[in-house]
């Protein structure tokens, strides 16, 4: 039997992004894990990320949100940090999401719900930083930016910041429930407040 410590946050969100990564960090010391996924939409989780995780020690993967998720054709995540993170060594992602892609548009223009929405809808169930976490880890296990041998942390968050941490697993998409996560690190007692 093991024992292992998890933070809980009372509230989600923002405010909890550098106890987050304090903490992800910590175990991955312990770990001696080197690949790091990290969710950034707007690039201020992506930059407090690269002050803890150094992309010349750390395989440091920031996954952004797809091109049009908010506005069509509109990328949140700003291209001068986008270069400036790259220039640093880390690695962006910004690609379909794994959880949605066309089944979001289905569900948009036919009203109806598809297996891949139903898991993300069960994900939330542990908290919407637990279903950013596996849809990540997916994104950037099918990209080639992380092996699938070694276990992996995923770093996401509910709305802005984060809040969630995970041990992981990683699967690529056509090998899903492959995907196993191992420990949660931290995460909040709530979901959106």
């Amino acid at each position: 039997m093991l024992r292992k410590e998890i933070i809980y946050f009372e509230k989600p969100g923002k405010d909890n992004t550098d106890e987050t990564l304090k903490a992800a960090k910590k175990r991955a010391d312990e770990l001696r894990i080197r690949d790091i996924i990290v969710a950034s939409t707007t690039g201020y989780t992506a930059s407090r990320a690269v002050k803890v995780f150094n992309p010349r020690e750390y395989n440091l993967v920031i996954v952004t949100h797809m091109t049009g998720f908010r506005n069509p054709g509109e990328q949140e995540f700003p291209a001068e940090l986008r270069e400036k993170l790259a220039s640093m060594g880390a690695k962006i992602l910004t690609c379909t999401h794994a959880l949605s892609g066309v089944e979001r548009a289905l569900r948009k223009m036919l009203n109806t719900w598809g297996p891949v929405e139903f898991i993300a809808q069960a994900l939330r169930l542990l908290g919407e930083g637990i279903k950013v976490v596996v849809e990540i880890v997916v994104m950037a296990a099918d990209a080639g930016l992380i092996p699938i041998s070694k276990d992996v942390i995923a770093i996401a968050g509910t709305g802005r910041g984060a809040d969630t941490a995970c041990v992981v697993k990683p699967a690529h998409s056509t090998n899903f429930f492959d995907l196993f996560i191992k420990e949660i690190i931290c995460k909040p007692l709530k979901h959106f407040e």
